[in-house]
This record gives structure tokens, C-alpha cells and sequence, in this order.
């Protein structure tokens, strides 16, 4: 499968020479690094991060009867050189599909649908305060059939379907129904409930809301999940809020998770971000995890964030 999504990579790059196609191709990335003190139960100590920095190419071409054809290649980078597995690129959301009057059909690796029902709650994503500290369910997948149909008054259905792969692999689905705008420019509110079903050996259920309140914008969500094979299970839910004042934006985050057996865990995060452009900003955060079972974590860092 790795071969395969290099062989992809090739293709695209190999695109971006042809100039009838390389109009229709989008480049794009994010660099986000943070200089940090971090303290995972043994000590602080100080490193330099980087948070999900990624490069992509993506691009769309009509055909005729009204379809389109849609791809994407996005690979991560780490611009700190400090790679866990030695690789400094590692594959991201990496599709070929098609879109038309019946919605959007995308084949590949992809972000499964109740990951992308989060929406813009989670406000300190890509940090060690990303929401999947402490749940399960932010999978993005491969061998994945991705499907979402045309919004409905606001409203749209997708799911994500991974194929079992081999004689012996299982298949998983997630599906979510999703109504508004998650950026929430172009309506005041969003919401959705979103399913997993035996993805990456675990069923969830998250439920999502987040909206415009004066010169706030809060999110929360609640999840339920359980582990297939043990049957351990975990409610858990999230709050969030931003506000702006001028270039600087406030924010904060609460997420707690209550496991079988009484084994709590709950984390806190602050911090702002002062944007000096549309597409730059610095940023700083405090974040601490309380822990019944394990070691205590908390780290203190600012950053640099560049999207092009």
C-alpha cells in the first residue's frame, strides 16, 4: 500500500510538468513550529517541535455531464529534522475521486468522516492538547471509500467505508450527518453526529455543536467510545472558546475522559495567537493533563505558524 501512494506522489509531481493540467493544480502547506518546555511525568525538559507541518497538491478537472475529477496528495513534513520512525515525509490524505449533482465520491486515504466532524472545535489541534490525547477516533485511513452528498438545506450525510485489504482484515465504517458551516463564516452555528464502527478496533459516538455568541465563538463535544475486543468504554466531552480583539485571539479548551473502573483523565489549555498577516501568526499555550492512571503532563510553548 505504501507503494502505492508513493506511485501516486510521482504522479502528481510528474503532473505539474505538463502545462494542459498544471493550471488546475493547487500547492499548498502549513509550517507550525513550536519551541516548547515539556514535562511528561519524568522531568522537564526543552525540544523543538514540529506540529503537523505538511505540504499538498490538489486539483480538480471537468468532464463532461456535469462531473469533475478531484485529487489530492498531502504529506507531512517535519521541519524540526527529529522524525519518531527516522522519515522526515510521511503520507497524509492522499485521494482520487469525482464530484457531481449526487455529491462527492473520493478512493484513497482519507480523514474518516467522524474525524471531519469536528469541525473548528477543537482549538488547539496539531498541539499537544489535539483532542486525540485523550480519544480515540481522529483515524485517517486507507483503502478508504469516502461519500458525501450534496448539502440539503444545510444539511449533508457522508461516510467512509475501508476495505478489509486481505482474507483475514475486518472492514469499518464511519458515517456522519452534518448540518452548517464548520468555519462558521457562512452560517451561525454548526452541529453533528458522527459514528465509528469497529474503526481502528474501537465504536464511537460523537456528538458536535458550535456557534457564535456576541463577540465569542464556542464549541463543545461529547463522546462515547468502546473497545471492541476488551469492551472498555469511556464518556468523555470537550469545551472550547476563542475571542478576538484585534490581531490577537483568546482561547481555551477543557476535555475530560471517564473510563471503566474510575480511571479519569482531564486536560486544560490556554493561550493566544497574535496574527501578523492573514496567513502568519505566533502563538503561545499552556497545557496540563491530569492523569488518575499515569504521570501528570503539562507543556509551555510559543510558536510560528506560516500557511500558503
Amino acid at each position: 500500500m505504501k507503494r502505492y501512494y508513493n506511485s501516486l506522489a510521482i504522479a502528481v509531481f510528474s503532473a505539474i510538468s505538463a502545462p494542459s493540467v498544471a493550471d488546475g493544480i493547487d500547492i499548498y502547506g502549513k509550517a507550525n513550529v513550536t519551541v516548547q518546555s515539556s514535562d511528561e511525568g519524568e522531568g522537564s525538559f526543552t525540544e523543538v517541535k514540529s506540529n503537523n507541518s505538511r505540504i499538498g497538491f490538489k486539483g480538480e478537472q471537468a468532464l463532461s455531464d456535469g462531473l469533475t475529477v478531484v485529487y489530492k496528495a498531502e504529506f507531512g513534513v517535519d521541519l524540526d529534522g527529529d522524525s519518531a520512525k527516522g522519515d522526515s515525509i510521511t503520507d497524509r490524505n492522499q485521494y482520487i475521486g469525482l464530484k457531481g449533482n449526487f455529491g462527492e465520491v473520493l478512493i484513497g486515504k482519507n480523514d474518516t468522516l467522524l474525524k471531519q466532524s469536528q469541525g473548528k472545535v477543537d482549538v488547539f489541534s496539531d498541539l499537544n492538547a489535539d483532542i486525540k490525547a485523550l480519544w480515540k477516533g481522529e483515524n485517517r485511513v486507507s483503502d478508504s471509500i469516502t461519500y458525501k452528498t450534496k448539502k440539503f438545506s444545510g444539511f449533508q450525510l457522508g461516510m467512509t467505508y475501508v476495505v478489509e485489504d486481505s482474507v483475514d482484515g475486518e472492514d469499518a465504517s464511519s458515517i456522519a450527518l452534518m448540518y452548517g458551516d464548520k468555519a462558521l463564516k457562512k452560517s451561525t452555528f454548526y452541529a453533528a453526529l458522527a459514528f465509528d464502527s469497529e474503526m481502528a478496533g474501537y465504536d464511537v459516538t460523537r456528538a458536535v455543536i458550535s456557534g457564535k455568541l456576541g463577540g465569542f465563538i464556542l464549541g463543545a463535544i461529547a463522546q462515547t467510545q468502546e473497545n471492541v475486543s476488551s469492551g472498555q468504554e469511556m464518556d468523555g466531552f470537550l469545551l472550547s472558546g476563542k475571542y478576538n480583539i484585534d490581531n490577537w485571539v483568546l482561547k481555551g479548551q477543557f476535555q475530560t475522559a471517564k473510563f471503566d473502573g474510575g480511571d479519569d483523565k482531564s486536560g486544560i489549555t490556554v493561550g493566544a495567537d497574535y496574527k501578523f498577516a492573514k496567513n502568519i501568526k505566533a502563538f503561545g499555550f499552556y497545557t496540563t493533563f491530569d492523569m488518575d492512571s499515569g504521570a501528570d503532563e503539562d507543556y509551555l510553548g510559543i510558536g510560528l505558524e506560516y500557511n500558503f
